[in-house]
């Protein structure tokens, strides 16, 4: 087994110009770059109808056959603005209406919504023959993630009970699909790191289909170990995002930014190449641990352009990219098995 890719998250180039604004547009630009495979934003009307892609197999070989017409295989459908809105906190509903259709407002409209497109693109995901589906957890607790004011005593286990009984319909339609859910864990969200997961996932009792997007860049941020991460949570990690970021604090600005644009901020993504995230030792523990889904860029950056960072993109990705040995190393030194020789090696 090995690490598929070089493939592009399609959402932050997606736009109203050539060759932005069509999946097909899309997708021949992203082959002539060099990238074989596709993850695709299904909110996005100009890439795919995800209410049809659920409702017809036809349609879903369409988008395949599109994508394969270029060379290009879609990688996964992902949902991070829908399953945002399965736990949105009345403070930022404001802020979340974007995401949404007109006239759904209120946290009780987004989750009803935003669970119906989690479900749906899940089978969407079943009918186009993928693994996983990217998402994002939502939030209900992180308005509180700084304990001051002081959290009231239960506050947290009573925000991972809610938040499990809104995933465990989604995460039992995902099993009767089979296709994992995979959180990008990620700040904003109440799954942020791998403490706040392992709360969560004790909630939904292991569930098989919870499990993981690894993004570096997120973890950079919070000066988490992002290597130590994938020691402690391969076995969950089941999607890929190759993005790059650094973080570089001063007497002025830290960890919380505060309230500066991205290009002054302390922490801030980059283009491939660009951050301090340790590329060839992530690919290596990957490699590792038989890691086997795609390697997908993820392109934000506040100082480079977003043509250039996708130029970078595919060959980065393709240099690092590990074939597993064959033969161990140093096969050459050995030689066959002599159960003599090692009774005489141990002294026996």
């Amino acid at each position: 087994m090995t690490t598929k890719g070089p493939a592009i998250f399609l959402a932050q180039f997606m736009g109203d110009e050539e060759p932005f604004n069509s999946f097909d547009s899309i997708c021949r630009w992203a082959s002539d770059l060099g990238y074989l495979g596709v993850q695709v934003p299904s909110w996005d009307k100009r890439c795919m109808d995800l209410d049809k892609a659920a409702e017809s197999q036809d349609y879903c070989d369409e988008l395949k056959g599109t994508a394969a017409e270029h060379g290009l295989e879609i990688t996964e459908l992902a949902t991070h603005l829908q399953g945002q809105l399965v736990a949105v906190h009345p403070a930022y509903a404001e802020q979340f209406k974007a995401f949404a259709p007109a006239g759904c407002d209120t946290p009780s409209a987004m989750q009803e919504w935003g669970t119906d497109q989690v479900k749906k693109c899940l089978t969407a995901s079943q009918r186009m023959g993928l693994k996983a589906m990217p998402t994002f957890s939502g939030a209900l607790m992180w308005h509180t993630v700084y304990p001051w004011p002081q959290r009231p005593g239960g506050l947290v286990d009573a925000g991972f009970t809610e938040l499990a009984k809104r995933w465990k319909p989604i995460l039992d339609h995902a099993e009767s699909v089979g296709i994992d859910c995979a959180y990008e864990v990620h700040p904003g969200e109440d799954l942020h790191d791998g403490a706040s997961y392992e709360a969560f996932l004790a909630k939904v009792n292991d569930h098989d289909r919870a499990n993981l997007l690894y993004d570096p860049s997120h973890f950079v941020l919070q000066c988490l170990d992002y290597l130590d991460y994938i020691e402690r949570y391969h076995d969950r990690i089941v999607c890929f995002h190759v993005k790059d970021a650094e973080f570089r604090p001063d007497g002025r600005a830290g960890v919380y930014g505060g309230y500066q644009d991205w290009q002054n901020r302390a922490g801030r993504f980059r283009s491939l190449g660009d951050g301090e995230v340790d590329f060839g030792a992530i690919f290596t523990l990957l490699n590792k641990y038989h890691y086997d889904g795609w390697a997908v860029l993820e392109w934000e950056c506040a100082f480079k352009d977003s043509q250039q960072g996708a130029e970078e993109g595919a060959p980065f990705i393709q240099a690092h990219l590990i074939t597993p040995p064959a033969k161990a190393f140093d096969d050459f030194a050995g030689g066959d098995v002599d159960q003599e020789a090692i009774r005489k090696v141990l002294g026996q």
